[in-house]
């Protein structure tokens, strides 16, 4: 495989406490060498300078499975602009249909797509304009034993359960599938991922059942269901969930992420562990866009620009267990984002329709995939 370098950029990698301005080479798919004025013999080379260099962003709830379902874009295309080399779709296949999606869309993709297993039969089955059902609201649709069955046969790929629960995704179904898709997590030993829209269930019984490790998705999401209390005050058990391990995700999407819970969290110093762009048909073209202004929106609302890409590298990669991602020690995978930090005044809009502005925003420079240079201009 060829050699590659990039020249001159600011390395951030948070997972390995570097900052700094440095060379970084690249071959057979993996990093090879940071270093200062590293050799380029027989090398590609791209002059980064003054760019910021992240490992590969990880992007921890995605939609992703494009032409199987009404909800999926096309990940390699999403990637040049967001940034993104790692896709963790969030749910979008179950157990009925996962073995499409990973001959069909996972197997051929130049961009790493890895699946968190939906617990209902036909993942989300009917997410549009026109038609929206919840794939939870019928229970008969959950079938923990084809769950196990079927994470086992791909141990290799499917890296969590997904659950949707609240009035949307469940109906009247209530906190059931959130027990049923824990159950089959407990039996494959794989963390949750927990959607939460509107109630019932209320947000203390779907965060007092989540154990060490399990993801809440939309962590900041606006009233109702909101973790923060009008005053500002972090709500108990949401401080009690955070004491105990579980996992507090962005996933912006449609619907799902306000200012002024953002700023009622970061004010009471509750910032989230992962930041994620829930990117899909419905919110590709905003509010959410992709993963860069997902993270850009956070930066803007004051979180160092070192957490916000904490949370959109290692801290994902660690949450699925994925440890040869989201970082650029030497020997790991060969991924990288090339970014550039604007300054100016940029407008972002939330879920609400409630916008601020802000000073800074995240761009998409240029790419590494295994170790192979993308131009994110072409």
């Amino acid at each position: 495989m060829s050699h590659l370098i990039l020249t001159g950029g600011r390395i951030i990698d948070p997972a390995n406490g570097r900052d700094e301005i440095a060379d970084i080479a690249f071959k057979d798919g993996k990093v090879a060498e940071i270093g200062s004025n590293l050799s380029r013999a027989g090398a590609e080379t791209v002059d980064v300078a003054g760019k910021i260099v992240t490992p590969g962003l990880v992007d921890l709830h995605t939609h992703v499975y494009w032409g199987g379902t009404s909800l999926g874009v096309d990940a390699a295309e999403i990637a040049k602009t967001s940034g993104t080399t790692t896709f963790v779709d969030a749910g979008s296949s179950g157990p009925g249909n996962f073995h499409g999606f990973r001959r069909h869309v996972i197997e051929p993709s130049p961009v790493r797509i890895l699946p968190i297993l939906n617990v209902s039969h036909a993942g989300i089955f009917a997410f549009s304009t026109t038609v929206m059902v919840g794939e939870c609201a019928d229970l008969r649709l959950l079938d923990p034993r084809d769950c196990v069955r079927v994470v086992n046969a791909n141990r290799d790929l499917i890296v969590g359960i997904k659950v949707r629960v609240g009035r949307t995704a469940g109906g009247n179904s209530g906190i059931a599938p959130l027990d049923i898709a824990l159950e089959v997590a407990e039996e494959v030993g794989l963390p949750v991922m927990a959607h939460l829209d509107h109630p019932p269930p209320s947000r203390l019984e779907v965060l007092s059942r989540l154990r060490r490790g399990d993801i809440l998705t939309h962590c900041f999401r606006p009233f109702p269901n909101a973790p923060v209390a009008p005053d500002g005050r972090v709500r108990e058990e949401v401080a009690a969930a955070r004491e105990r391990g579980v996992v507090f995700d962005i996933g912006h999407g449609g619907g799902s992420f306000g200012f002024r819970t953002a700023e009622g969290m970061l004010a009471a110093g509750f910032l989230p562990d992962v930041i994620s762009s829930d990117v899909h048909q419905l919110s590709v073209n905003g509010p959410a866009f992709d993963q860069i202004t997902t993270m850009s929106k956070l930066l803007s609302l004051g979180m160092p620009l070192v957490e916000v890409i904490r949370a959109g590298t290692i801290a994902p990669a660690r949450a699925i267990g994925r440890g040869e991602i989201g970082h650029l020690t030497v020997g790991a995978v060969g991924d990288a984002s090339i970014l550039d930090l604007a300054e100016g005044a940029f407008d972002y809009r939330d879920v609400l329709g409630e916008t601020r502005k802000g000073r800074q925003r995240l761009f998409a420079s240029g790419l590494v995939v295994k170790g192979s240079w993308w131009d994110v201009a072409c």
